[in-house]
This record gives C-alpha cells, sequence and structure tokens, in this order.
C-alpha cells in the first residue's frame, strides 16, 4: 500500500525530470512520507479505523466514535477538509457528525491515501479551505494479455489486547484482460478500551462490516469502473458526546469512466450515496433514553478533461455536480413531558447543491522552472423546510416553539458565489535540491448545520455539536462562507547513493475572513450537576488566523548484507491558531513529534517508533477546552513473510503503558454521567496493547 504526502498542491504537477514533448506524460512530483515505511501492510493489518492510517501524513484526529474520529489538518478540521472516497464526496448526515468520510471505509478497504496539506489545485478541492484527503480502495487488476484467467484473494484476521477487538476481511477477485470482478468484504468489534491507570474509558464500543463489489472493464484506451457497497454499524459508542449511535445503515455506487480524446484525455463519474443513521443509547456504561433520526443521501457527478495545449502546457478544465439532501428528527419519547407529545424536526428537507467550474494550467518552462494557475467558481444553494418543536405550547421552560415560530417565518434560503483561486511555483536548481511556493484563497460554505439547527433550549441545543467539548450549539441562516487567504512554502534537500537522506521544512500561514467560530450566549449544567458548567453557543463568523510548520526528513542508518537496510525518520509538525478579536482557536495541536527507527533484514520489517506531544496550554476558553499534559509513547511493530503467502505481524502499542490525555479528545461525557459529579475530565487515551495479525494470500 502506498501513501503519499503532498505538502503543497505542487506535489501533484506532472513535472519532474527532464523535458519531454508533452506534459501528458510527465510523472507526479510528491515529497513522500509513508507511514511506517514498509510497514504499511502491517499497520493496515491491526489498524482500528481509517485514521490510524495517516501517520506521518500531517493528519490529526479529533476523538469520536471507534471508527469515526474526526480529520485535523494544518489546525482545521472536518468539514473544512475537502474528503473523497473514490472519487465521491459524503457528507455527515449526523448532528454530531457520527458518520464522517472517513467511517464508511475500512482500513482493510484502503489501497493508497494521497494528502494535499496547504494548497489544493483547483482541480482537487472545493468547497474546502484546508486541503484535500482521497482514499482508494483498489483497482481492478486483470489478465496479461493471452494469459488464462488471472483468480487470487486474501484472508486477514488480527486483534488487540486493550479493547478485545477483532478484524477480519475477505478480498478476492476473477479477471481476464479485459474484464474483472472483485469482491471485499471486513468485520470488526471493540470492547471499550482501558487507559494507562488500567481504567475502563467508557462507552468506547463498536461494531461494524461492509462489504463492496467492484466490477471493472478496459479496452483501448477506455476504462469503466462500477462499484457498489454497503455498511452496517449496529451500534458505537460516543465517550466525549450525549448521544450514541444505534445503526447506521449505508448504501453507495459509483461508476467511473475515462477514454482517450484528441490528444488529452476525458474523465466521468456519478456517483450516489443513501444513509439511515440512528442515535440514542444502548449500553449501561452510559444508559438514557432519547431517539433520533437522520436520513441523509449524496448525490453527484464529475466531468473533467486534461489537454496538452504544447510541450510546456497542460490545461485541466472540469465541471462538478454535488447534491445532498437531509432529514434529522427526533420522534417523541413515551411519558416524557419534555420530549413529547410531537416529533422535533431538527432539519427538515435540508438541501445543499453545488455547482462548479474550474480551469487550470499547468507549465513547465524549462527542467528548472514549473508554475500552476487555476481558478474555480463555486455556486452552492442551500435551504430548508419548516422546523417543529416537541411541544407546541410555549412556556418558561420552553421557548422552542417561539423560536420554530420565527425560524419558520424567515426566509431560510441562501445563495453563495464562492471563488477560489492558486498560483504555485516550483524551482528544483539541482536533483539535490527543490523549493516550492504557493498562495490561494480558498473558500467554504457553512453546512447544514451550522445555518439551520434553529432549538434554544438547552437540551436541543446539546444535541447539535460535533466537537467532544459538551456544549451546546445552534446555527445562523445569515452565516457568510469562510475564506481563506493562504501563502504556504517547502525547501527539500536530499543525496542520493550510501547514506542517502531527505529533509524538508514547509511552513504556512493563512488569514481566514468569516471564519465560523461561536459567540455565547449563555451557559449550563450538564446532567445538572451544579459544579460542571458547559456553554450555549451560536455559530458565527469571526475573522481568525493560522500558522505552523512542518518538518520531516529521513537517512539511510546501515545497508549491508548482514543487517539488512536500516532507515531513520522523524516528522515534527506545528499549529497555533487564533481568533482576530481574541482568543486561541479550539482543537490545535499542539507541537508533536514522531522518530521512527525500521530494519528490514530477509524476510523481517521491524520498527520502533517514539510519539512525542507537547503540553496544550492554548487552549479556547469559550468552549471551555480543558488543558492537557506533556506525553511520550513507544511503540513497536513487526512482521514475517513466510513465502509469498502468508504474513504475520505483531506490535505493542503504547509499550510502557504511559497515562495520558489526549490533546484532541474533548472531554468524557460518559464518566460524567456515571459518577454523577465534577470534573469533567479529558479524553484519557488507551494503554498498552498487544496487536497480532495475520494475512493469508492465494
Amino acid at each position: 500500500m502506498r501513501k503519499t504526502l503532498l505538502a503543497t498542491a505542487l506535489a501533484l504537477c506532472p513535472f519532474a525530470g527532464h523535458a519531454d514533448e508533452t506534459p501528458a506524460v510527465l510523472t507526479p512530483i510528491t515529497v513522500s512520507a509513508t507511514p511506517a515505511g514498509s510497514m504499511a501492510g502491517p499497520v493496515r493489518a491491526t489498524a482500528a479505523s481509517a485514521a490510524d492510517l495517516f501517520t506521518d501524513t500531517g493528519v490529526t484526529f479529533s476523538s469520536a466514535g471507534g471508527i469515526s474520529a474526526l480529520p485535523v489538518l494544518n489546525g482545521f478540521s472536518d468539514d473544512r477538509i475537502r474528503i473523497r472516497i473514490d472519487g465521491r464526496e459524503v457528507s455527515s448526515a449526523c448532528g454530531n457528525h457520527m458518520n464522517p468520510p472517513l467511517s464508511y471505509v475500512d482500513p482493510q478497504q484502503v489501497d493508497s491515501i494521497d494528502v494535499i496539506a496547504g494548497i489544493a489545485p483547483v482541480s482537487q478541492g472545493g468547497d474546502s479551505i484546508a486541503g484535500t484527503i482521497t482514499v482508494n480502495t483498489a483497482e481492478p487488476v486483470f489478465a496479461r494479455p493471452g494469459a488464462p484467467i488471472r483468480k487470487e484473494g486474501r484472508l486477514s484476521f488480527a486483534t488487540r489486547s486493550i479493547d478485545h477487538s477483532y478484524t477480519s476481511s475477505l478480498e478476492g477477485s476473477v479477471a481476464n484482460e479485459n474484464l474483472s470482478l472483485g469482491y471485499n468484504a471486513s468485520w470488526r468489534a471493540a470492547d471499550s478500551y482501558r487507559d494507562g491507570n488500567g481504567d475502563k474509558v467508557l462507552d468506547t464500543l463498536y461494531k461494524a462490516r461492509n462489504q463492496s463489489l467492484t466490477l471493472g472493464a478496459r479496452g483501448e484506451d477506455q476504462r469503466l469502473v462500477f462499484r457498489i457497497g454497503e455498511q452496517r454499524v449496529p451500534y458505537q459508542g460516543f465517550p466525549n458526546q450525549y448521544m450514541d449511535m444505534v445503526d447506521n445503515h449505508a448504501v453507495f455506487a459509483n461508476l467511473e469512466y475515462s477514454t482517450g480524446l484528441y490528444r488529452g484525455t476525458l474523465h466521468t463519474r456519478v456517483y450516489w450515496q443513501g444513509t439511515k443513521h440512528e442515535m440514542g443509547f444502548f449500553t449501561g456504561e452510559k444508559p438514557g433514553s432519547m431517539p433520533m433520526n437522520t436520513q441523509g443521501s449524496d448525490t453527484g457527478y464529475q466531468i473533467s478533461g486534461e489537454i496538452p495545449l504544447s510541450g510546456v502546457h497542460l490545461a485541466r478544465i472540469g465541471h462538478e455536480y454535488h447534491r445532498q439532501r437531509l432529514d434529522d428528527w427526533w420522534p417523541p419519547v413515551a411519558g416524557s413531558m419534555m420530549m413529547g407529545p410531537d416529533t422535533y424536526w431538527n432539519i427538515n428537507n435540508g438541501k445543499r447543491d453545488r455547482y462548479a467550474l474550474y480551469g487550470e494550467l499547468e507549465s513547465r518552462w524549462n527542467d528548472r522552472w514549473t508554475s500552476i494557475l487555476g481558478l474555480r467558481e463555486e455556486f452552492v444553494r442551500m435551504d430548508t423546510g419548516t422546523v417543529q418543536p416537541y411541544n407546541p405550547t410555549a412556556g418558561m421552560m420552553n421557548q422552542d416553539p417561539v423560536y420554530a415560530a420565527a425560524f419558520n417565518a424567515r426566509d431560510r434560503s441562501a445563495h453563495d458565489n464562492n471563488l477560489d483561486l492558486t498560483a504555485l511555483a516550483r524551482y528544483q536548481p539541482d536533483s539535490t535540491a527543490r523549493y516550492e511556493l504557493g498562495v490561494a484563497r480558498k473558500t467554504r460554505s457553512p453546512n447544514l448545520y451550522e445555518r439551520y439547527a434553529w432549538g434554544r433550549n438547552t437540551m436541543s441545543m446539546s444535541m447539535s455539536g460535533w466537537f467532544g467539548d459538551g456544549n451546546g450549539y445552534v446555527g445562523d441562516p445569515d452565516l457568510q462562507p469562510e475564506v481563506a487567504n493562504t501563502v504556504s512554502a517547502t525547501a527539500t534537500w536530499k543525496a542520493a547513493g550510501a547514506g542517502a537522506w531527505e529533509l524538508h521544512v514547509a511552513p504556512r500561514y493563512s488569514y481566514v475572513q468569516d471564519y465560523i467560530d461561536v459567540d455565547t450566549l449563555g451557559t449550563f449544567h450538564p446532567f445538572n450537576i451544579a459544579t460542571v458548567d458547559r456553554a450555549l453557543l451560536r455559530f458565527a463568523n469571526h475573522d481568525a488566523r493560522l500558522w505552523g510548520v512542518d518538518a520531516g526528513g529521513r537517512i539511510t542508518a546501515w545497508d549491508n548484507t548482514r543487517y539488512g537496510h536500516g532507515e531513520f525518520r522523524a516528522s515534527l509538525a506545528w499549529t497555533r491558531g487564533e481568533r482576530t478579536d481574541g482568543g486561541d482557536l479550539y482543537h490545535i495541536m499542539p507541537l508533536s513529534g514522531t522518530f521512527t527507527l525500521e530494519q528490514m533484514v530477509h524476510a523481517w520489517t521491524s520498527s520502533v517508533e517514539l510519539q512525542v506531544v507537547d503540553s496544550k496550554t492554548h487552549v479556547d476558553t469559550q468552549r471551555y477546552e480543558p488543558v492537557t499534559d506533556t506525553y511520550a509513547l513507544v511503540n513497536l511493530r513487526t512482521s514475517y513473510e513466510m513465502g509469498r503467502k502468508i504474513t504475520l505481524i505483531f506490535g505493542i502499542s503504547n509499550l510502557f503503558d504511559r497515562q495520558y490525555d489526549l490533546p484532541l479528545g474533548g472531554v468524557n461525557l460518559a464518566q460524567l454521567k456515571t459518577t454523577g459529579s465534577g470534573p469533567l475530565a479529558s479524553l484519557p487515551g488507551p494503554g498498552r496493547s498487544f496487536n497480532a495479525g495475520i494475512k493469508i494470500r492465494f
């Protein structure tokens, strides 16, 4: 499995090496950062979720459910990142974002991950201000021309001691030289994990299954791939949310077709996903009684073409459409005066449509200078129907009828014209150095909950919010789109041969106009615990700035027949974020680093990894964000190849059983509810875990 970190958008420019007659055949520029090096297979085999595959890519994650962590890239999180699964775009169909895009792909299905950190070309990014994450599953395999039918398969199983989890998967394919049929299925389940003190972290259990079918066809200069799949999550705990997931069922279809066109290529894609989601309570680790239902769909198409204009220029043009529909309703609870007698409509027929046109020009001026210029125009149209509170009678303790009437009486439609611009340049004086600089304007419109969550009762507000902070949120139909003005640079130096090494440094700065943050409306006491305060917040536009630097490198430690190949890798990341009117931004990862020593000798591949995270002291006081302490974790991994058919994997994570709090973990609401008294603590990370797995190829 390959993974590629693109430090800037120039990493997508198809220019590397000496001049060719046409840019269409040039190879891409990449700044590689393979997680655990050749350990990518073992990492995938024992991964609990897709989030575990992003080591050394610059992506961190804020905690949620066991398979539903939310990505954070350069201080920007979740919807501020464009996320694509095999090219299709998926929206969270939940007021708590319990089913984010990456939760729909199992680690065993992942073939590659591409991360554009910083500035994404307009052909790769839209409706986002942070960058782009693309997760790809396996491509169809075909038999060689004239060869017999090709058949292959794989079985895998893995387990982790920290949560008694198991993961099993099955893959198989059959193909001739023109047609290919593949199937993938995976099952995984886990109990609640334990922290470094040996205490159970309540409500972190989950169960999920995924399956997909891939049909591929190819002909002369043509390629067609059709994927269909299903996911079922019967339960998933969320320790930092008031609710849990008690069912999530999703079905998708994805059709892509590409063909040669004149001297260029034409790419088309049509996709659809439907999701039925239910929140509630399923475990005695966080008991309760309240159903919340959501039904959403994503439909879209993409049309793009690449046209060589000369030996210097390559043009890309494209058109995209993405349609999101969402219903979010809460059935009444029998016998409850607060949650009844009617159905509460949080989002009724929510609509979000995006129409995009873009043009991009890549130019290689000589064997040293390359550039890319792009323009993208998006029109975003949003609307929603009338809403309804549980109880139509207003009173001192029930103001939702008043706010519902005001919401229904106003114009709820919104129309945003969003303009993205990118300009990037790369200078490569020789094979040992490369310098890249990019500037961009990127725009994102609010999501449906940021604009249309309307309830103002404490209970209503606490049911919306994907931040794991225990606060309550309400939307604002008058929110403006976020506009990020970003400049980033990357300098890379390297040497080949004996003692080969590489070093890169990438500073960045973003000024965001109308950043969607919050204003405080009031406070409340979670679970009526008087010693614990949380905030009632309304989404609001405020200007903000974020800046930081990423650095990393690798060096060959040894390379001989006796000890094999040894490599040392290191990466560091630091980000700061603040509002221009004062105050730190929420969920900004403190200074962190990963240091890995890996050895590959004969059939063995082994590594020791040190993860270090500084204390988190810059916190969002409006959201009562907790401070966390410095910590360091040691992880061990090894794998053994038995011929070409069987791979054995073993590892120990958090070797010294360190107790620590997750900097992006939010607060432990499940523990607070169980104890019935404060304080409201940070969510702790997992303790020591012994991990093992086996892969069998046939």
